[in-house]
């Protein structure tokens, strides 16, 4: 597994000794330092999630102490180094007490103790993300009974090509509308069959800008293009011997298609920048909430990689041609909201069932789960009522969720997708573009924008 480049904020007062420490860390590539000249500053700007957080014991406004503890109150594994020209063992074990990771004293040899501490932390980082990965994939075990709720004609319609792609080796091809459970479907396929102890891999093509596709899919090699700072593989490579997903096919556009083609047919891929073929063994399952047939007739996808992807095309009904499958899924999120929060809210009135049976629902099993957490949290007694129950995702004469963009939310989208792509550089974004770091940093600060 790949180590991602860590964040470390560094709050030194001593603009001398802060640039040294700033430059002795951009030295290795894996590290992203950010210097701050006050504790508050760095508290401040702890909402941009550093992983490593290096202090100075004796900052003019806080002291170490009183850092360590306004950190922990936020966050309480965010990696702490003290470095201090404090040697008094009292004073390290009271800073280790309060939540420091390290302590370090200031000193000819305080370079070279710090890489050591950092670099323990990163091993540490790594492994723990190694066994969070492994309790991910070992959990995902998907009982179709229990993650699969239906008893309408048809729900029962897809049941039969679920159980032959769960047993085959077959791509699959999942259609319908938004919030139907295509995901579901897709874990479903792969933690039942023989593939389920290798990976799964899901991608929302939708949410990529074009211009990064096949990089995201098949990879890069260092210096392919600006800002690819490192050899990265891509999905394809991530899922190998395993499952990838990709959510929103017909979003690409006909350039990758084209791309994605020919490596289906030859089992291969060539990372961008690179000229070695690398073999890729995966069992593909495409979703879309498009007709692909008609988007075929339109010229807007290829019909050699349409043949090549529909396997075993498996289509989810709409929420709204379920009929009593809403009141079995209504009743199935209300438990599991219960179990969750300890809520006590057990039932639905009669008026509360015929309100959820008359609800188009444009946003369907995703909407109705939303609609129902909102009730529980509403309701005023152990009995949710018509009058707890409102629509807010859904629009009377459109589908919410299915709407055109605005030009705010594409933007934010790509912005979004630039900053993890380039783990979260925010001078890096801004240039690439072309806008000004002050957007970013407003985005971050509203809300609208989330790193990971």
């Amino acid at each position: 597994m790949k180590s991602k480049r860590l964040k470390v904020f560094i709050a030194e007062d001593d603009p001398w000794y802060g640039s040294i420490l700033l430059q002795h860390l951009s030295l290795y590539p894996d590290f992203i330092p950010t210097l701050y000249t006050s504790g508050k500053e760095l508290l401040s700007n702890l909402f941009l999630l550093p992983d490593i957080v290096c202090v100075d014991f004796r900052m003019p406004d806080l002291n170490g102490k009183d850092i360590v503890e306004s950190i922990r109150v936020q966050n309480e594994d965010l990696p702490i180094v003290i470095i201090s020209g404090q040697e008094e063992i009292s004073v390290a074990v009271e800073l280790l007490k309060a939540g420091a990771t390290d302590y370090i004293v200031k000193n000819e040899y305080t370079r070279e103790y710090l890489w050591r501490s950092l670099f323990q932390i990163r091993q540490n980082l790594d492994l723990k993300e190694e066994v969070e990965d492994l309790r991910d994939q070992l959990g995902q075990k998907f009982n179709i009974g229990s993650s699969i709720k239906g008893q309408s004609d048809a729900m029962q319609s897809t049941f039969k090509p679920l159980r032959k792609a769960i047993d085959s080796n077959i791509n699959v091809l999942l259609s319908g509308e938004t919030g139907t459970g295509k995901e579901v479907y897709a874990k479903a396929i792969h933690f039942n069959g023989v593939k389920n102890k290798e990976p799964f891999v899901a991608v929302n093509m939708g949410a990529i800008p074009p211009e990064l596709a096949e990089s995201d899919l098949f990879g890069h090699e260092k210096g392919a293009f600006t800002g690819a700072f490192e050899t990265k593989p891509g999905k394809f490579e991530a899922a190998q011997g395993g499952t990838l997903f990709l959510d929103e096919i017909g979003e690409l556009n006909l350039s990758t298609q084209s791309k994605l083609l020919r490596v289906l047919q030859e089992r291969e891929i060539v990372r961008v920048g690179g000229n070695k073929p690398l073999k890729v063994d995966i069992r593909l399952i495409c979703a879309t909430n498009k007709n692909l047939a008609e988007e075929v007739k339109k010229g807007n996808f290829r019909e050699d990689l349409f043949y090549r992807i529909i396997g075993l095309p498996i289509v989810l009904p709409p929420l709204r041609e379920r009929g009593n499958d809403i009141l079995i899924l209504a009743k199935f999120f209300l438990d599991d909201f219960n179990s969750r929060v300890g809520s006590d809210v057990s039932s639905l009135s009669e008026g509360a069932k015929e309100k959820l049976k008359k609800h188009s629902w444009p946003g369907n099993v995703r909407e109705l789960k939303s609609v129902i957490e909102l009730a529980s949290v509403m309701a005023e007694s152990k009995v949710i009522t018509s009058d707890d129950l409102s629509f807010p995702y859904s629009t009377s004469d459109s589908d919410y969720l299915n709407r055109p963009k605005t030009l705010k939310e594409h933007e934010i989208e790509i912005i979004s997708h630039y900053m993890k792509e380039y783990n979260n550089n925010v001078v890096f974004v801004s240039q690439q573009l072309a806008i000004s770091k002050t957007k970013i940093y407003d985005l971050l600060k509203k809300g609208q924008l989330l790193i990971t």
